[in-house]
């Protein structure tokens, strides 16, 4: 009787499993540590299985999270992994006590100020309501007339109360296709899925650098050039200078590109 390897004994260890997806989303350990804000040494360490650097495992939980969504991993596997090679997750604290505590400390009351404020403004605009009714009746039928002859402003004054404005709306593909000549506008949607995107103006100054989710796009302005690094480019609709860019890019497809101004045949 022969004795193998069972599955288990096979599947890759956390670090290397997060080493494996990083490689393949075509990424660097600096660009992951730049979108996750994750040290570098401690990505370095992580996909060594040294968690030692996280600083404790709640710590070391959340990196392995952000880690693995970032090169497009889930990471509950990969959690479920670490507790079961480190004692699992902790006891959770009893609510009694924590209760009991809350109660105690509410006891000690100071005077309900505002609720005796709102009761003398209420005292004093009846009495004043009260005063200028009963002075009303008294008053000859000429004031009589004055006061409802003065009922229209009243109504005429509701239509002005301010509304709240309304939000600003984000930047229509219309709106894209009249941006200025004098600048490069790219517009970048996630329509397919997410993707991790780099952008930097002629600068060289990061624009923006993170994780653009299925659903959302964003706009970006220069006045010269734009660059771009695509981390999914088959999960995105480019638009330059207010004309789509027909090249499809294929899943998981690691692209760098640039845009000028001077491209509106771009698309």
């Amino acid at each position: 009787m022969s004795i193998g390897n069972s599955p288990e004994d096979d599947r890759p260890s956390i670090g290397r499993a997060l080493q494996q997806a990083r490689i393949a989303a075509g990424l660097t350990v600096e660009e992951v540590s730049s979108s996750t804000r994750v040290r570098i040494p401690i990505v370095h360490a992580i996909e060594q299985d040294d968690f030692s650097r996280c600083g404790g495992d709640v710590y070391a939980r959340g990196h392995i999270r952000t880690l693995a969504r970032a090169v497009g991993l889930d990471p509950e596997p990969l959690v479920e992994e670490y507790d079961a090679d480190h004692g699992g997750r902790p006891a959770p604290t009893p609510a009694a006590p924590l209760f009991e505590a809350e109660r105690i400390r509410s006891e000690p009351r100071r005077p309900n100020w505002t609720a005796a404020m709102v009761a003398a403004i209420v005292a004093v605009v009846g009495f004043v309501g009260f005063t200028l009714f009963s002075g009303g009746e008294d008053e000859p039928s000429s004031t009589a007339q004055v006061a409802e002859g003065s009922k229209p402003d009243k109504t005429a004054a509701k239509p002005t109360a301010t509304k709240p404005s309304d939000p600003k709306p984000v930047p229509s593909e219309s709106a894209i296709a009249a941006a200025p000549r004098d600048k490069v506008t790219v517009k970048l949607s996630a329509d397919r899925g997410k993707s991790w995107i780099s952008v930097k103006d002629h600068n060289g100054r990061r624009l923006f650098d993170g994780l653009l989710l299925q659903g959302e796009s964003k706009t970006f302005q220069d006045k010269e050039r734009i660059d771009l690094v695509l981390g999914d480019a088959g999960s995105i609709d480019l638009f330059v200078n207010g004309k789509q860019v027909e090249d499809r890019f294929g899943p998981g497809q690691v692209e760098r590109l640039t845009y000028t101004k001077g491209d509106p045949e771009v698309g």
